[in-house]
């Protein structure tokens, strides 16, 4: 019977207290990132508590093919850009991605304050995920990572006997 230090350890994180990394890839992209699943019992769900800094993002617009997401925003606001629209977002919102080509999204801090907010995933594998405005399209498994734009696609019969 493990322990309640053990079932602290395998169930329980505190955002506040998790360790963050940053992130910076001038000119867009500034944030602090914290997992808060990584380590965990979780085996379908991943989450994480994300800090955008003023004016920038966290990640590229996008949309997963498997894996469907929730955003729950904490502090501050800005604007969810999704399906090609710009929506605004503040505290309390709850927004819910499901997968496929109709909602690509991705959260910009239009705001002078910092941007808090949990993101909550299936963490479904394997997983597609495209990038609208570079044309990349991305294929994720375990022991896998491709990365290429959609025009590099090779023949299907290409290299085989």
């Amino acid at each position: 019977m493990p322990t309640p230090a053990e079932l602290r350890e395998q169930l329980i994180r505190n955002f506040n207290d998790a360790p963050r990394e940053r992130f910076v890839r001038a000119p867009r992209y500034d944030s602090e990132t914290a997992s808060l699943t990584k380590g965990t019992a979780a085996k379908k769900l991943g989450a994480g508590f994300d800090i955008v800094a003023p004016g920038m993002m966290s990640c590229p617009y996008h949309l997963h093919h498997a894996e469907e997401e929730m955003f729950i925003v904490l502090q501050g606001e800005g604007t969810l850009r999704v399906a090609g629209e710009l929506v605004p977002i503040k505290a309390g919102d709850v927004i819910t991605i499901p997968p496929g080509p109709e909602y690509p999204h991705h959260i910009i801090n239009t705001s002078d304050a910092p941007l808090h907010y949990l993101s909550i995933s299936t963490q479904a594998a394997p997983e597609i995920c495209e990038y609208p405005d570079s044309g990349k399209v991305g294929a994720f498994a375990p022991g896998l990572r491709l990365l290429q734009r959609r025009e590099a696609g090779l023949d299907y019969w290409d290299g085989e006997p």
